[in-house]
């Protein structure tokens, strides 16, 4: 008797948490869904993966190959190309669209890293404190004081060309304005009676960062994620404008390489270098929409 009291009164908190999971999760969507930049953003980022993802479905990647290139070099757009061609004669909307599988990979992945190191510094500085906390803030302010885009270069032509080595170079300059957002959210959580209750109650440090600390700085490391991807897109077709990319691998940053180092510019072949600029922007105004609109969404102000 007494095991079925407990269980029947278990059920319904279980269920009653459910519900106002749902309720938040309801509310946060209705919130993005009221605001208009917000969708947009959503539906661009949306059309540029769809795109990504289905590259092989609407141009073979055979297009790609320099030996089998058939069209006029330099050519202005046409019906047979859209978008023109390259120096090569091989057609700019192929290269556009395969191209957004490298880009938004390397923005993607660079900007993961990013979120993982800061926020394992961040978190750890915050909940340690003392030596630790001040040593890492340390470092931390070390980085912020150098200039990124210099670092990024000289860590870049350091690892070699490759895509690898600029998302290497991306995430070790960009971790720690990530780390000081993080630290000074998690303080704030810290200084809560919940957590005070978990020690008193036996949870370790771990326990406490991951269970407890962790879920409410969350909001904040997903908002940033969706920012910093903008970023990283635009340094990561820097670098490889610069030549530090993988010159076997179509990006928007090496069609902008090529086409400054085939002389584009000087021939007048404008559609070249606005093709992959234009997608560059256009990626990047859809995260930055995206995430001052998650931002905007998972405001507690709005929220109550």
């Amino acid at each position: 008797m007494m095991k079925e009291a407990s269980s029947a009164v278990t059920i319904p908190a279980d269920n009653g948490s459910r519900k106002r999971k749902r309720s938040r999760w309801r509310v946060f969507v209705d919130n993005y869904r009221a605001n208009n930049a917000g969708m947009v953003g959503l539906t661009i980022l949306v059309v540029v993966c769809l795109i990504a993802l289905c590259a092989p479905l609407l141009i073979p990647q055979s297009q790609l190959s320099v030996v089998k290139a058939s069209g006029p070099i330099l050519s202005a757009p046409s019906s047979r190309f859209p978008l023109g061609t390259d120096e090569s004669g091989r057609s700019v909307l192929a290269l556009l669209i395969w191209g957004s599988r490298s880009s938004l990979a390397v923005g993607i992945i660079a900007t993961l890293l990013t979120m993982l190191v800061g926020s394992v510094i961040g978190l750890v500085a915050a909940h340690q404190g003392g030596w630790v906390g001040s040593g890492l803030m340390h470092i931390t302010d070390w980085f912020l004081a150098l200039p990124q885009l210099p670092l990024a270069i000289a860590l870049a032509a350091v690892l070699g060309q490759g895509q690898a080595s600029i998302m290497v170079a991306i995430a070790v300059t960009s971790w720690p304005g990530t780390a000081r957002l993080v630290r000074a959210q998690a303080l704030t959580v810290e200084a809560r009676p919940f957590i005070e209750r978990a020690r008193l109650l036996g949870s370790n440090g771990r326990q406490i960062v991951i269970r407890q600390v962790l879920p409410n700085v969350m909001p904040l490391i997903l908002v940033n994620l969706t920012l910093t991807v903008s970023s990283s897109i635009l340094s990561a077709a820097t670098l490889a404008w610069l030549g530090l990319g993988d010159p076997t691998d179509v990006s928007w940053g090496t069609m902008l390489q090529n086409a400054f180092s085939q002389g584009a510019v000087t021939a007048g072949a404008w559609w070249y270098v606005l093709s992959p600029g234009i997608a560059i922007l256009l990626v990047v105004l859809g995260f930055t929409l995206v995430g001052r609109s998650i931002e905007s969404a998972l405001d507690v102000r709005r929220a109550s």
